[in-house]
């Protein structure tokens, strides 16, 4: 199970933006089931932020999306940003690694 979440965040509110994600990265390494938890910055456009995230299966995703630390990264980041996430799944076919 594949997520790419893709999110925009408001002018000036940047800095604001990553603190809250990376001082959520290190809750997310322990979780059962989160093979990769990926946070980006756009070269193109610095206001826009991708996650990447790889998970055993849907079981694993709702683990994560259930922790305290999802739910209180999430509040936290919704007053930051400009719309709401684009969030998609994906099924892997393949890779190397």
């Amino acid at each position: 199970m594949i997520v790419i979440a893709k999110l925009k965040v408001q002018a000036g509110k940047e800095a604001d933006l990553e603190k809250v994600v990376l001082d959520t990265l290190p809750k997310v390494k322990g979780e059962a089931g989160t093979l990769v938890y990926n946070f980006h910055r756009s070269k193109k456009d610095p206001s826009v932020y991708l996650f990447y995230e790889r998970y055993v299966d849907q079981d694993a995703l709702n683990l994560h999306s259930g922790t305290p630390h999802f739910k209180a990264m999430s509040k936290a980041l919704g007053s930051l940003l400009a719309a709401a996430p684009e969030i998609e799944l994906y099924e892997e076919l393949g890779n190397i690694q």
